[in-house]
């Protein structure tokens, strides 16, 4: 009945969009996250409420579905779990190696640098605000601060200072997920851009999607674009960390590799194993799209060449504050303003509840250079209203 069953650990966005390209496919879906209708769940066969830390029930949920394939959205969860379950037989996407090592910033940097010697900055660890203000006396000041385990940027910020990286050390801790109160302390790169260079691990090798420009506000990105005009020489170069980074992971799907680029270096700083929010651009301007990438390298399926349908982009919708009873308006007239070869759409999320800065929709727009492209995106998302009623 069905091609394949697919567990979705974490049911936001990014699982919503890899959901209906599952369901497209005739996969089954069941959708697990800590809190009911996430976005993911409205369109799933089935759902799972509970926290991904607990792994008891985390277990409990694998051994009741039995999942052709568990796939990991989000960082927060029992990774420890997750390699037990691998060990006996089931498939973690793309590998629980790969999942442990990136669910906290300290694994996949230490990784990165020390066993594959990738190029990055110069980092220190710190569990306390006394070991922070130390980091960066050998790292330096300016200093990025950030939570070794966070999502979408939070706990992010940059210290000029040594009272400022107190105050970031806080910061972090008090914005970090999971109950380890550590950081990274590092080196603050001058960098000319930050690309996302969405790289796929499928069978038949190792596929790059045209990378993707972005840029961040509070830790979190707030448009995104592609392609980001390269160097060359520069491109290969993060193509051939990324390759590097991903092989040596293991398993197949997409993995969002980010590098600050500055003059003629790609500089390695993140990694996700799993389809990034800066590359929910590719909805609008590309096929496959990596929602689709990631389903068919995880079933194996063959993947066409990736083609570009032009210069495009996505733009943030945020909300402003806490509420459980909004609507939205706008939508007809951010619509409107797309035009016969620029198109303009929408992704509403569908999440029960708003958050200061909590995201809760992008618009996409196509332009006849990236640069008009953002523009539209970021007119478009304007446009979009969160109407609370409470």
């Amino acid at each position: 009945m069905y091609l394949s069953t697919i567990m979705l650990l974490g049911s936001g966005e990014l699982g919503r969009e890899f959901t209906i390209a599952a369901k497209r496919l005739g996969c089954r879906v069941i959708a697990c996250d800590r809190y009911d209708n996430a976005p993911a769940m409205q369109l799933a066969d089935a759902r799972e409420v509970f926290s991904m830390l607990d792994g008891v029930a985390l277990r409990a949920a694998v051994e009741q579905h039995r999942p052709d394939h568990i796939v990991p959205e989000i960082e927060a969860i029992d990774t420890a779990t997750l390699a037990e379950l691998e060990r006996e037989g089931w498939h973690v996407v793309p590998s629980a190696k790969a999942v442990q090592l990136t669910m906290n910033r300290d694994g996949i940097r230490d990784f990165a640098a020390k066993e594959l010697g990738l190029t990055t900055s110069r980092y220190l660890f710190a569990e306390t605000r006394e070991e922070a203000i130390a980091a960066a006396s050998s790292v330096g000041l300016p200093a990025v601060v950030k939570p070794v385990m966070s999502s979408s940027g939070k706990g992010q910020s940059v210290a000029r200072t040594g009272e400022e990286l107190g105050q970031a050390f806080d910061y972090a801790v008090a914005n970090m997920r999971g109950d380890r109160p550590r950081v990274i302390v590092e080196e603050y790169i001058a960098f000319d851009y930050e690309i996302t260079l969405l790289t796929v691990s499928t069978r038949d090798g190792v596929i790059f999607c045209p990378p993707i420009g972005h840029r961040q506000e509070s830790g979190d990105y707030r448009e995104s674009w592609q392609p980001m005009p390269m160097d060359q020489a520069v491109l290969a170069s993060a193509r051939e960390q990324a390759a590097k980074v991903v092989t040596a992971l293991g398993g197949y799907g997409i993995f969002g590799v980010e590098f600050f680029i500055a003059g003629s270096r790609a500089i390695f700083s993140e990694l996700s194993p799993r389809p990034h929010d800066t590359g929910m651009v590719t909805l609008i301007g590309q096929n496959p799209n990596e929602f689709e990438l990631h389903l068919r390298a995880i079933l194996e399926l063959p993947i066409p060449a990736i083609e570009l349908a032009g210069p495009s982009a996505s733009a943030v919708i945020l909300a402003d504050r806490e509420s459980h009873d909004f609507g939205f308006s706008g939508l007809a007239d951010a619509l409107a303003t797309g035009e016969p070869g620029k198109p303009v759409d929408l992704r509403i999320f569908a999440k029960p509840n708003t958050l200061k800065n909590r995201r809760m929709g992008v618009a996409l727009a196509r332009g006849e250079s990236a640069r008009q492209a953002v523009e539209r995106a970021v007119a478009a998302a304007a446009k979009v209203k969160i109407e609370h009623r409470d």
